[in-house]
């Protein structure tokens, strides 16, 4: 009876949806047969905060997700607010259960092998076949973000020293350097563009018309270019940013080098892409080892 009254609560005084009803009911059946089978003489309004705790750790075993085991003492969280609430139990054992902390996604990348495919193609004479590859190269080379690239002016990239001031996220400027080969391919677009681009604006990375590159024309090409070499689902200027990263990190540069490159705020932020970098190594380990 508690439960269903807990639903109508849902349905009539909530106005939640049937999906979501139907998914409140689920959850609180499930956890009723789990603490039934523990222990037949419980109830809802006798179970104590080790019980649910006992749920929560068997759904972890059995495979479930962080997120699905979040969403389920989510829902045994409200019921019990509702039956404190109508004052059928005077402590809610669900308030002390701590959520399993969900588990971040690591950065998706490409390997250094599709990238040098993709690097290593002639683009052509056409403009826009040469920017583009001056504009996956500079993503891959430098990690600088979207925005950042975009922001880039022509004062702002010195050829002479391979090295370009990059302006980040709360106006921080840092000095990034770069390696010959972009620099020739930074050269190239600089002649295609002199070749056929009017000078509209300041901006080292124009269209064909001369005028600043937008957001998603950067996107667009990103996603086209990595089409080409890879299968992934995310195929953005951020992936290659993650490239970037976890390229550095494979060929021994210390964490702290690729922090400033990156224009992390926090060294908590760069480590991620540590575990990127592992389990590529227990990839390495699983293929290789007799006994993996």
């Amino acid at each position: 009876m508690l439960k269903e009254s807990f639903l109508r609560y849902l349905r009539y005084e909530k106005n939640y949806s049937e999906k979501t009803i139907v998914a409140y009911g689920t959850d609180l059946s499930m956890f009723e047969a789990y603490f039934k089978a523990a222990d037949e003489t419980l109830d809802f309004t006798t179970v104590d905060t080790d019980v649910i705790r006992g749920w929560m750790l068997s759904l972890m075993d059995e495979g479930n997700a962080s997120s699905s085991v979040n969403r389920k003492l989510s829902s045994l969280r409200s019921f019990y607010r509702y039956l404190l609430r109508e004052k059928v139990v005077s402590v809610d054992p669900a308030s002390k259960v701590r959520a399993p902390k969900k588990k971040k996604p690591l950065p998706v990348f490409v390997k250094d092998a599709d990238m040098n495919k993709l690097l290593d193609e002639d683009p052509g004479d056409g403009f826009e076949s040469v920017r583009d590859k001056a504009v996956i190269a500079t993503f891959y080379e430098t990690g600088i973000r979207r925005a950042e690239l975009i922001g880039l002016k022509d004062g702002d990239v010195d050829l002479s020293v391979c090295q370009m001031k990059v302006t980040g996220k709360r106006n921080k400027q840092r000095i990034i350097p770069f390696g010959d080969d972009l620099k020739e391919m930074l050269q190239a677009y600089l002649s295609a563009r002199n070749r056929c681009c009017p000078k509209e604006c300041e901006a080292f990375f124009v269209r064909k018309d001369g005028k600043q590159m937008y957001p998603g024309l950067v996107y667009l090409l990103v996603k086209q270019n990595l089409s080409r070499v890879v299968t992934l689902k995310k195929k953005s200027p951020h992936v290659l940013r993650h490239s970037f990263a976890t390229t550095m990190l494979n060929h021994q540069a210390g964490l702290e080098s690729v922090k400033e490159l990156l224009g992390h705020e926090s060294l908590a932020t760069t480590e991620i892409y540590t575990h990127t970098t592992f389990e590529e190594l227990k990839k390495v380990y699983e293929q290789a080892h007799p006994r993996a």
